[in-house]
């Protein structure tokens, strides 16, 4: 959606086609983030070693499945907007805050990058809720509220692997 301005097709909600556009737009960012944050998740979640092993690759586990599954929630929520839901590598790569991770991090330099990453999905979460509050689009601001109490929490239990 960065290359390209949608356009709006008719739909008679209660949101203008501009404020339908706005929003659409900051969910296409959430869910590169998502979606990226899933990859990294689900790679460490593979590649993890050390003495944390069980308990990070079981954590990561969890995670990675709950990312899953907020991708589709995002992007039938693009869709319910009228827009198309990005769904290419290229497409996230643009889009998403969020970076890649190259070769196979230290299991604590892994979490700290996962902390990172879920607190960038909260930033970008919180920064479309102006648009949202601004249209009352009470929908989106409820999956908003949803994922950033999810990252937020997912970002606590990381850190607190870090303290200490």
């Amino acid at each position: 959606m960065k290359d390209r301005k949608p356009t709006a097709p008719a739909i008679d909600t209660g949101i203008s086609a501009k404020d339908r556009t706005k929003i659409a737009a900051g969910l296409s960012r959430l869910l590169a983030d998502n979606y990226t944050l899933y990859l990294k998740t689900h790679n460490f979640h593979w590649n993890v070693t050390g003495p944390m092993f069980n308990t990070l690759h079981l954590m990561f586990e969890t995670q990675y499945n709950e990312l899953w599954l907020a991708n589709d929630l995002i992007a039938e929520r693009i869709r319910a907007l009228g827009f198309p839901a990005p769904g290419t590598y290229s497409e996230y790569v643009q889009l998403a805050s969020i970076k890649e991770t190259p070769g196979q991090p230290k299991a604590e330099e892994m979490v700290r990058l996962l902390v990172e990453g879920n607190e960038a999905a909260v930033r970008t979460a919180r920064s479309i809720f102006p648009a949202v509050d601004k249209a009352h689009d009470e929908p989106t601001a409820d999956l908003l509220t949803q994922r950033m109490q999810v990252h937020e929490k997912n970002a606590w239990m990381l850190r607190s692997l870090l303290e200490g």
